[in-house]
């Protein structure tokens, strides 16, 4: 369910899984020297059994799962598999630091390199060599969220009024990526999330624009998934009182490409493919 770096949190999670009937426990696990406190929920020893309790736990919590193993310790959902299908859907990440006396959010273009040489994978963010938030955010501890929004939920009441979302949250040591190779990979990441397969379409980066472009990499050890999804969950009295309630879907819409004025040729295929698919 979630790997936390304090055992207070992560009890206090298995608690509230164990009040809803969940068979949860924590974990310690050693990780580069430091210990992390993974929630669990299970075991169980028969698929079926497991994708029965993964849909308990999912329709009974607002988690998403970051492991759910099968016997043998065979993952069978991953938080690799969450995170890269959250990542590839959303399109900006905010990113938490501390900038002397403040705390500041900013938002950013990212990527999610599932196979990165972070600890179980890398979160990359760029930015300029020159700004501050960035300079602050190295050798850092960060917050870095992704969200979508999927819906209004007007509930019976104004306590039971929500959102509908999908978001996934990484907190680590933000690593300042030096090697030059990393670093255009990285680049080219960043660019091909925005428009799949753009990257190989254009020239190199110069030498000037990599020394004025700096990429974070922020390990995905410590992530965790929340979601929210359906209708409204109201007080019987509300429903029986006749008050309407339900949730008003959102979707995000491309509109068709816009070419510049000085820009030669038709649109190319990659960049139709993109707003297509928004």
């Amino acid at each position: 369910m979630a790997s936390l770096s304090e055992r207070a949190k992560a009890d206090e999670m298995a608690g509230n899984l164990k009040a809803k009937g969940f068979p949860a426990f924590v974990e310690a696990a050693e990780v580069n020297g430091k210990t992390y406190f993974r929630v669990r929920v299970g075991p169980r020893q028969e698929r079926k059994d497991i994708d029965a309790l993964a849909a308990s736990v999912r329709d009974k919590t607002t988690s998403y799962f970051l492991h759910v193993r099968a016997p043998g310790g065979q993952l069978a959902i991953t938080r690799y598999r969450v995170l890269r299908r959250q990542g590839k859907r959303a399109l900006v990440a905010h990113l938490g630091v501390v900038v002397g006396a403040h705390p500041v959010v900013l938002p950013a273009a990212f990527a999610i390199d599932v196979d990165g040489p972070d600890p179980d994978g890398t979160l990359y963010v760029h930015g300029s060599v020159a700004a501050g938030w960035l300079r602050a955010a190295t050798d850092a501890t960060v917050c870095v969220t992704v969200t979508e929004l999927d819906g209004l939920v007007a509930g019976r009441s104004a306590f039971h009024h929500s959102m509908n979302y999908r978001s996934a949250v990484v907190i680590g040591p933000a690593r300042l990526v030096e090697d030059d190779d990393e670093r255009r990979h990285a680049l080219d990441l960043i660019v091909d999330h925005m428009i799949p397969g753009r990257s190989a379409t254009l020239r190199a980066s110069t030498r000037k624009e990599l020394a004025a472009t700096a990429v974070l990499a922020v390990p995905l050890h410590e992530a965790s998934m929340k979601a929210r999804a359906g209708a409204p969950v109201d007080e019987p009295e509300d429903v029986a009182a006749g008050i309407w309630g339900g949730h008003i879907p959102l979707r995000r819409v491309a509109s068709a490409p816009v070419s510049d004025p000085d820009a030669d040729g038709p649109v190319p295929a990659d960049v139709v493919r993109r707003a297509a698919c928004l």
